[in-house]
């Protein structure tokens, strides 16, 4: 009898535990879809006040800055609202009995409040206040060479294909003119957003980005020293041959030890692939035939031809997908970017799509974040999920499709290039590496190093300039073309130290995990060298990167990627890719001075 007895109580606490355990996990989830409902419409209501301001920038009307900072100040009360963190806290005192992404969905909800907790509501209300000023003033300032108005891309065709150094270096010092109205507002929003977590118990702003990884700032930094330290050899090499190329294309007797910053065709320095063509691969001389409609759309044949859906035809009618005219009477943000407006089927793209090969790489990098919108966005993946697994997943699904639209097979079945032409495969790899190894320096390092810098350790303003350029120098082996005081702030002049603060990281890290995500579908899927793939109407293809994107930010992205590839997260695939060209610039570089230390 008292055997029975003993089965019947633990019979009765195991019944009144799992009752207590599905009530626990009924109730939270009853929170959890109300919590939901109203951040997506709220989410929907910031997205569109935000469209606006970037895509309708008109001199002197504050009417749209006006309605998005109401429209984010209302977010903003919501998810910072002091009884969503104290209910997503008593609810996380039952953590171990709750599903694990009830879990997540409560932890999320604390990170959103800690952007904006109501404890500090007049420091959020001004840190949006401030956030948008500064987008109108970075994208409506208006450019200008020897007093003529310029556009972005007129000062990007000038760094691209003239060889006159001084009308380069007077294109260059037009594109950084921008930073000086910046920087007090750089200053101010350091502040603000420091000030906005801390209220939280978060030590800085970069600390805060980071956290979403499950990452300290150190682990964070570890991690990108880790990777520029394992590509730097090969990164010394660019540098070193870059140097004397570019001696030689701009008639200079002396190679400089440093690579001035106007002799790139890029403003930041963070791409120089520009420096190298490609016989059998001029993507561009038959673009031209074409029209921006046409890559626009065949964007979307890729992604259908690999098994995706065919995007809505409100992406069509919403996107602003063109160039804006000059005689508008408008300007918009020209940064190419992907919007999630309501977290579901409302998808649009911001690009200024021209009929080059830049463009048609863009187009396929853009839309392979909108395809990952649409993918995540289906019933299992609740509203405050449906982001990438973690953000450089994003980047590195969209880079990937990038990547697979530039490599000859690919380009030759669309009629882009001749199959049948011979093409230099070294000096491909070589344009890759300038494009891909190169931008590791620019965002592991300057961008990354700068920011935590700024916001971790509070870099005093009188510094910004010069410590920029000394990272810049440090990371990148890249010096300005004349003095920059303190007058200016250069690195205010990249659209992220702005808007999209302190996360730059993510298209480092994107890179590395794109180079094995393609390392993967080229050696398991495709069967086909990496350096020359076909992904177009490959199902299998397409279902590999469907499965990756379909559980959105639901799940663990470390487990995601082991389970996918095989791998944590390394540089292995990326320094497989590019081994054969280390043999061959050492070659060309023989008896050439390097200027870049051996190590880091």
């Amino acid at each position: 009898m008292k055997n029975l007895s003993a089965i019947v109580l633990v019979l009765v606490m195991f019944v009144s535990c799992s009752s207590d355990q599905q009530k626990h996990r009924s109730e939270v989830q009853s929170y959890l879809d109300a919590y939901n409902k109203t951040y997506k419409d709220l989410y929907t209501a910031s997205s569109e006040g935000q469209w606006k301001v970037n895509t309708h920038i008109v001199e002197g009307d504050t009417l749209n800055a006006y309605h998005s900072r109401v429209a984010d100040e209302a977010m903003a009360m919501f998810t910072g609202s002091k009884s969503n963190i104290d209910k997503a806290n008593e609810f996380l005192k039952w953590e171990k009995e709750l599903e694990p992404l009830q879990v997540k969905e409560l932890k999320k909800i604390l990170f959103l409040a800690a952007g904006n907790p109501e404890s500090v509501e007049d420091v959020v209300k001004e840190r949006i206040k401030a956030e948008t000023a500064q987008t109108e003033k970075l994208y409506g300032f208006k450019f200008s060479i020897d007093g003529k108005e310029v556009t972005p891309n007129d000062i990007d065709s000038v760094l691209t294909s003239s060889k006159d150094l001084d009308a380069r270096k007077k294109a260059w010092e037009a594109s950084k003119e921008v930073g000086k109205s910046l920087k007090g507002g750089l200053v101010h929003l350091r502040e603000l957003r420091n000030k906005v977590v801390q209220a939280l118990g978060y030590k800085d702003f970069f600390t805060y980005q980071v956290s979403e990884y499950g990452m300290t700032t150190e682990e964070m930094m570890d991690l990108l020293n880790k990777f520029n330290r394992e590509l730097h050899p090969l990164f010394r090499e660019l540098h070193t041959y870059a140097r004397y190329e570019f001696a030689k294309k701009y008639g200079m007797k002396e190679v400089p030890d440093y690579i001035p910053a106007h002799w790139l065709s890029n403003r930041w320095g963070q791409d120089w692939g520009e420096m190298i063509k490609v016989e059998g691969l001029n993507l561009d001389s038959s673009l031209k035939t074409k029209n921006a409609e046409w890559i626009a759309k065949q964007g979307e044949k890729f992604y259908q031809s690999i098994g995706f859906d065919a995007l809505p035809a409100t992406f069509w009618e919403k996107s602003s997908l063109y160039p804006v005219a000059k005689d508008a009477g408008y300007k918009k943000n020209t940064h190419a970017s992907a919007w999630h407006m309501d977290l579901d089927k409302d998808l649009r793209s911001l690009m200024s799509i021209e009929t080059n090969s830049k463009w048609y790489e863009t187009v396929h990098h853009e839309y392979g974040h909108i395809y990952y919108y649409q993918t995540y966005s289906n019933p299992d993946v609740p509203y405050l999920m449906r982001e990438g697994a973690n953000r450089a997943y994003h980047e590195a699904l969209g880079s990937l499709m990038g990547l697979a639209a530039m490599q000859k097979p690919f380009a030759a079945g669309l009629g882009l290039v001749d199959a049948n032409t011979k093409t230099d495969s070294m000096k491909q790899l070589l344009k890759d590496a300038l494009h891909y190894v190169v931008f590791i320096p620019w965002s592991a390092g300057t961008m990354s190093v700068f920011e935590k810098e700024l916001y971790a350790n509070n870099l005093p303003p009188d510094q910004f300039n010069k410590r920029w350029w000394e990272i810049v120098k440090e990371y990148q082996g890249i010096v300005p073309p004349s003095e920059r005081g303190e007058d200016y702030c250069d690195a205010a002049s990249k659209t992220h130290i702005n808007d999209d603060p302190a996360q730059y990281y993510d298209y480092g890290l994107s890179f590395i995990l794109l180079f094995q995500l393609h390392d993967y579908i080229s050696k398991n899927i495709l069967h086909q060298d990496p350096h020359a793939t076909n992904y177009f109407g490959n199902k299998e293809v397409g279902k590999f990167i469907q499965d990756i994107m379909r559980p959105g930010g639901s799940g663990d992205w470390r487990k995601l990627l082991k389970d996918k590839t095989g791998e944590d997260l390394s540089a292995r695939a990326m320094l497989d890719y590019f081994k054969p060209l280390m043999e061959w610039l050492k070659k060309e570089n023989a008896g050439r001075k390097y200027t870049l230390p051996e190590k880091i």
